[in-house]
């Protein structure tokens, strides 16, 4: 049978119960775990701001046409480059439930085809606001003839969660799904007849090859926030640290004195 702990002295005697003990020790790395995963958010957040930034004065370097298998794709993670090619306007989609400026709408996804080459690769052109109803899709231009995109590498993530089916997904002509829930790099390529690269390009803003808003920095305000969640997690296992001494702690009474002397 295991004892409880017990150690007394300068009239106080510490005496932590077994509830008590397990609550703490669930709870406390639990907090920190918690804390450490926002602060690493709030981390992430600031490299992409940074490399941004960067890339910003950067020259701009041609489209790496030769990594289009997928190797080395995260070596490419936001820098700036250049392409030339045409869009395919049969092929571009609606990514859905995009906010700016706390309003609701779409980021344009439309597919270039490289200059002299078969190969295609995703241009972010930007957002638009939505209609009023939802179904109810926003029209939009696009240029035609040969277009010189300058834009920032993106690689969409590969893990994704999706309540759609892509049987009930078509809601454009022709059973061509005109509105995405997700950058699914793998579900487009299944849906078209050419090969696209795993890297897509969110166009400049300065650039005048039919970009729509492009406010691609990392809000302060989310870095802020993320920080902030992560002190508040932290100051949680702080909390729980001194509310467990303070329960396990008690003063030694006059007659708890007498029984110790008596012993």
């Amino acid at each position: 049978m295991l004892k409880p702990i017990q150690i007394t002295k300068n009239r106080y005697r510490f005496r932590p119960t077994l509830v008590g003990v397990v609550i703490t020790l669930i709870c406390i790395p639990l907090f920190i775990k918690l804390g450490l995963w926002q602060y690493n958010k709030a981390q992430q957040k600031l490299q992409v701001q940074t490399a941004y930034n960067h890339a910003e004065v950067d020259e701009a370097i041609a489209f790496p046409l030769q990594e289009l298998d997928g190797k080395n794709i995260e070596d490419w993670k936001f820098k700036r480059v250049s392409v030339t090619g045409v869009y395919e306007t049969q092929y571009q989609f609606l990514l859905d439930n995009q906010v700016e400026g706390k309003q609701v709408g779409f980021n344009v996804i439309t597919p270039l085809r490289v200059e002299h080459t078969a190969q295609y690769v995703l241009v972010n052109r930007g957002w638009i606001l939505g209609n009023d109803t939802h179904s109810d899709l926003p029209t939009f231009a696009t240029p035609e003839g040969l277009q010189t995109i300058i834009g920032q590498i993106w690689v969409p993530s590969k893990k994704i969660f999706t309540l759609e089916s892509k049987s009930n997904a078509v809601n454009g002509q022709q059973g061509w799904p005109m509105v995405w829930q997700n950058m699914d790099i793998a579900g487009y390529r299944e849906r078209v007849p050419f090969p696209v690269s795993d890297m897509v390009i969110k166009l400049d803003h300065r650039s005048n090859a039919g970009g729509f808003v492009r406010n691609w920095q990392v809000s302060a305000d989310r870095i802020t926030t993320h920080i902030g969640y992560a002190y508040q997690w932290f100051g949680f296992a702080f909390s729980a640290l001194l509310i467990f001494m303070y329960m396990s702690f008690e003063k030694i009474r006059p007659a708890d004195d007498s029984i110790h002397d008596a012993k």
